[in-house]
């Protein structure tokens, strides 16, 4: 199968879960398929990348677009000007003439199976008619994620900016939606979630995987005391929100009944907001060659997320080895997961710090948890991930063939 895949941004480094996710599931297809990965970047010119990228996954075309992605002013400046504009700034500013002109090259003369458009924000590069199959691929559901942005977000600016980019995703996704031949979402919940924008047949679930050769369990490794960590892209907002909550609301608690836990927060450019977070008992690590070493020291994770979408591929990685994991609904939302089996699953604060507490005090609790968080991870490795988006793929390719060759059939019934 010939798979062109469109992506924005440089997917290395793998720091966020959707380029974890983009990036297990090509390097799987590259193994098996004829695999173009087309990666267009804005910003600065980073050679380096390129390099890497095209050593990593052979087949690779990198596009530089020297799009303003530099300092906030840039981006602020570049959102005034596109503020009259339809699309969310979100989509928009992934948008570029010489990905589309090469796009529309490469479409047009089928020299691919099948297309898949990776994030929404890809989307407006593709053109409007599609003469390849083409699948979007949703890592999130845009409208979910931008309406719980409005809702939770701090400052008033950033929660006016968040409630434009809501008014505008919601005419925008569905219209999208729609063009494409097929849509892969990540959980049933968000397919379920897009069922008001087209029929549930043109969507399918790949669920989220994990890598269990790097993340694995093992039952005589033991946590290096109470150590309670969160991991992620501390300048994403669903995250600084998360851990504020946590140390407001929550961490309090768990100290007033274990003195001696930790918390140790995970993850790259921490945001001014997290930074202050930092404390006797609170721990901000910034970016880290490898969170693997910190799991493994962790009695407890914990994904205290209020907002955000999609799927998180942390919650995976922490359960393959085997970490009791305490998580708000949200937080855990699309995963193959069952409150009190595999994972224990709190919205309230006092709820969330007790379920913590109980797991610190509780070895043979903490033991079954372990166990049952592992046994769900295994069910979910990326080379099992994969074969099911290869299917989706092979199905889209086959409907799209089918739709060709009943239309002249239609076209003589008309004439």
């Amino acid at each position: 199968m010939k798979i062109l895949w469109v992506k924005p941004g440089k997917l290395l480094p793998l720091d966020t879960g959707g380029k974890l996710r983009t990036y297990n599931i090509l390097r799987q297809l590259s193994t098996t398929q004829e695999l173009t990965y087309l990666s267009y970047y804005g910003g600065h010119r980073d050679e380096a990348y390129e390099q890497e990228i095209l050593k990593q996954l052979p087949g690779t075309v990198t596009i530089y677009t020297a799009a303003p992605d530099v300092t906030a002013i840039e981006r602020h400046l570049d959102y005034v000007r596109r503020l009259p504009w339809r699309a969310p700034y979100a989509v928009s500013k992934f948008t570029a003439p010489e990905v589309q002109r090469l796009l529309r090259e490469w479409l047009s003369q089928r020299r691919f199976d099948v297309a898949v458009c990776d994030f929404l924000s890809s989307a407006l590069n593709f053109p409007r008619q599609l003469a390849t199959p083409t699948v979007l691929f949703q890592h999130n559901v845009e409208t979910v994620l931008w309406k719980r942005k409005a809702q939770f977000e701090v400052k008033w600016l950033d929660r006016m900016i968040s409630k434009i980019e809501y008014a505008k995703m919601v005419r925008f996704e569905p219209a999208q939606v729609r063009r494409f031949h097929h849509l892969i979402a990540v959980s049933e919940q968000d397919r379920q979630s897009m069922s008001w924008m087209c029929d549930l047949s043109h969507i399918s679930v790949v669920p989220t995987g994990v890598d269990l050769g790097k993340y694995q369990y093992h039952t005589n490794q033991r946590p290096s005391g109470p150590l309670v960590i969160f991991t992620g892209s501390m300048d994403w907002e669903a995250n600084i929100d998360g851990v504020e909550y946590f140390c407001k609301d929550i961490w309090p608690r768990v100290l007033a009944q274990v003195p001696e836990a930790r918390f140790r927060i995970v993850g790259r450019d921490p945001h001014p907001r997290v930074k202050r977070l930092a404390s006797e008992s609170v721990e901000v690590t910034g970016t880290v060659p490898s969170i693997v070493d910190h799991l493994r020291a962790a009695a407890v994770f914990v994904v205290p997320l209020r907002i955000g979408g999609g799927t998180r591929i942390k919650i995976y990685e922490a359960m393959a080895m085997g970490k009791a994991t305490v998580s708000t609904t949200v937080g855990a939302e699309g995963l193959d997961v069952q409150h009190g089996r595999d994972i224990l699953l709190e919205d309230d604060p006092a709820g969330f710090a007790e379920a913590i507490v109980k797991l610190l005090r509780d070895e043979v609790l903490l033991r079954r948890f372990e166990a049952a968080a592992a046994a769900t991870a295994r069910q979910y490795d990326w080379s099992v991930i994969t074969e099911r988006f290869i299917e989706v793929l092979d199905k889209t390719i086959r409907a799209a063939e089918a739709t060709s060759a009943l239309s002249p059939q239609i076209e003589t019934v008309r004439a």
